[in-house]
Protein backbone atom coordinates (compact mmCIF):
# COMPACT_ATOMS: atom_id res chain seq x y z
CA UNK A 1 0.00 0.00 0.00
CA UNK A 2 1.27 3.33 -1.12
CA UNK A 3 2.19 5.57 1.87
CA UNK A 4 -0.32 8.20 0.79
CA UNK A 5 -3.12 5.57 0.77
CA UNK A 6 -1.62 4.57 4.18
CA UNK A 7 -2.33 8.22 5.56
CA UNK A 8 -5.81 7.78 4.27
CA UNK A 9 -6.85 5.26 5.84
CA UNK A 10 -4.98 6.76 9.22
CA UNK A 11 -7.42 9.52 8.71
CA UNK A 12 -10.50 7.47 7.60
CA UNK A 13 -9.89 5.66 11.10
CA UNK A 14 -9.62 8.81 12.60
CA UNK A 15 -13.06 9.65 11.96
CA UNK A 16 -14.67 6.65 13.10
CA UNK A 17 -12.71 6.75 16.99
CA UNK A 18 -14.40 10.21 16.52
CA UNK A 19 -17.97 9.43 15.50
CA UNK A 20 -17.44 6.13 18.02
CA UNK A 21 -16.61 8.85 20.89
CA UNK A 22 -19.46 11.32 19.97
CA UNK A 23 -22.04 8.50 20.16
CA UNK A 24 -20.72 6.88 23.75
CA UNK A 25 -22.17 9.99 25.11
CA UNK A 26 -25.78 8.04 24.65
CA UNK A 27 -25.01 4.95 25.98
CA UNK A 28 -25.78 2.65 28.87
CA UNK A 29 -23.40 1.57 30.88
CA UNK A 30 -23.53 -2.21 29.99
CA UNK A 31 -22.85 -0.90 26.03
CA UNK A 32 -19.85 1.43 27.25
CA UNK A 33 -18.36 -1.39 28.87
CA UNK A 34 -18.40 -3.74 25.96
CA UNK A 35 -17.35 -1.26 23.47
CA UNK A 36 -14.17 -0.74 26.07
CA UNK A 37 -13.67 -3.87 25.51
CA UNK A 38 -14.06 -4.19 21.92
CA UNK A 39 -11.52 -1.12 21.68
CA UNK A 40 -8.79 -2.44 24.35
CA UNK A 41 -8.81 -5.78 22.64
CA UNK A 42 -8.76 -3.92 18.99
CA UNK A 43 -5.75 -2.06 20.54
CA UNK A 44 -3.98 -5.31 21.46
CA UNK A 45 -4.71 -6.57 17.72
CA UNK A 46 -3.11 -3.61 16.36
CA UNK A 47 -0.06 -3.45 18.69
CA UNK A 48 0.76 -6.89 18.19
CA UNK A 49 0.93 -6.53 14.33
CA UNK A 50 2.42 -4.01 15.20
CA UNK A 51 5.26 -5.55 16.67
CA UNK A 52 5.29 -8.17 14.70
CA UNK A 53 5.82 -5.38 11.49
CA UNK A 54 8.19 -4.38 13.73
CA UNK A 55 10.42 -6.96 14.44
CA UNK A 56 10.25 -7.96 10.61
CA UNK A 57 11.69 -4.96 9.66
CA UNK A 58 13.94 -4.28 12.36
CA UNK A 59 17.01 -3.85 9.80
CA UNK A 60 14.50 -1.47 7.97
CA UNK A 61 13.69 0.85 10.61
CA UNK A 62 15.19 3.33 12.88
CA UNK A 63 15.58 2.18 16.81
CA UNK A 64 13.96 5.25 17.72
CA UNK A 65 10.79 3.73 16.21
CA UNK A 66 11.50 0.10 17.56
CA UNK A 67 11.74 1.64 21.16
CA UNK A 68 8.64 3.86 20.27
CA UNK A 69 6.70 0.51 19.38
CA UNK A 70 8.21 -1.19 22.54
CA UNK A 71 7.35 1.73 24.90
CA UNK A 72 4.00 1.81 23.31
CA UNK A 73 3.39 -2.09 23.93
CA UNK A 74 4.35 -1.42 27.63
CA UNK A 75 1.95 1.28 27.85
CA UNK A 76 -1.12 -1.26 26.23
CA UNK A 77 -0.18 -3.57 28.99
CA UNK A 78 -0.27 -1.21 31.75
CA UNK A 79 -3.16 0.52 30.66
CA UNK A 80 -5.08 -3.35 30.69
CA UNK A 81 -3.74 -3.70 34.51
CA UNK A 82 -4.93 0.05 35.57
CA UNK A 83 -8.85 -0.94 34.01
CA UNK A 84 -9.14 -3.93 35.90
CA UNK A 85 -7.91 -2.58 39.28
CA UNK A 86 -10.65 0.43 38.36
CA UNK A 87 -13.22 -1.65 37.87
CA UNK A 88 -12.89 -3.58 40.94
CA UNK A 89 -12.92 0.05 43.07
CA UNK A 90 -15.54 0.48 45.12
CA UNK A 91 -14.41 3.66 46.96
CA UNK A 92 -16.06 6.99 45.32
CA UNK A 93 -12.77 9.30 45.68
CA UNK A 94 -10.77 6.62 44.37
CA UNK A 95 -13.06 5.81 41.57
CA UNK A 96 -12.79 9.60 40.95
CA UNK A 97 -9.65 10.20 40.68
CA UNK A 98 -9.24 7.05 38.67
CA UNK A 99 -11.84 8.64 36.48
CA UNK A 100 -9.91 12.18 36.44
CA UNK A 101 -6.69 10.16 35.33
CA UNK A 102 -8.16 8.27 32.58
CA UNK A 103 -9.67 11.93 31.31
CA UNK A 104 -6.03 13.17 31.34
CA UNK A 105 -4.59 9.85 29.71
CA UNK A 106 -7.39 10.01 27.13
CA UNK A 107 -6.38 13.79 26.19
CA UNK A 108 -2.46 12.89 26.10
CA UNK A 109 -2.84 9.66 24.01
CA UNK A 110 -5.06 12.11 21.76
CA UNK A 111 -2.06 14.56 21.57
CA UNK A 112 0.18 11.60 21.20
CA UNK A 113 -1.71 10.92 18.01
CA UNK A 114 -1.95 14.26 16.92
CA UNK A 115 1.79 14.48 17.02
CA UNK A 116 2.30 10.90 15.61
CA UNK A 117 0.44 11.93 12.77
CA UNK A 118 2.66 14.83 12.45
CA UNK A 119 5.55 13.01 12.34
CA UNK A 120 4.01 10.32 9.85
CA UNK A 121 3.30 13.29 7.57
CA UNK A 122 7.17 14.21 8.11
CA UNK A 123 8.22 10.49 7.28
CA UNK A 124 6.19 10.12 4.46
CA UNK A 125 7.44 13.38 2.96
CA UNK A 126 11.10 12.64 3.66
CA UNK A 127 10.50 9.51 2.06
CA UNK A 128 9.25 10.84 -1.35
CA UNK A 129 12.11 13.14 -0.96
CA UNK A 130 14.86 10.73 -0.27
CA UNK A 131 13.63 8.97 -3.04
CA UNK A 132 13.25 11.81 -5.23
CA UNK A 133 17.19 12.27 -4.87
CA UNK A 134 17.88 8.35 -5.20
CA UNK A 135 15.90 8.84 -8.61
CA UNK A 136 18.07 11.83 -9.66
CA UNK A 137 21.34 10.55 -8.70
CA UNK A 138 20.92 7.42 -10.78
CA UNK A 139 19.77 9.23 -13.42
CA UNK A 140 22.78 11.34 -13.74
CA UNK A 141 25.34 8.74 -12.17
CA UNK A 142 26.96 7.31 -14.77
CA UNK A 143 26.66 3.08 -15.20
CA UNK A 144 29.98 2.55 -14.34
CA UNK A 145 29.85 4.08 -10.89
CA UNK A 146 26.36 2.79 -10.35
CA UNK A 147 27.07 0.01 -7.98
Amino acid sequence: MALSDQLHTLSARAKQAEDNVSASRTKAKAQLESDVQSARDSVAKHADALSTKADEAKENISTSWHNVQRSFQEKIATAKVTAEVRKAERDVKRAEKDADRAEHDAAFAIQFAYSAVEQAEYEVLDAILARAYADELAATTPVSVKG
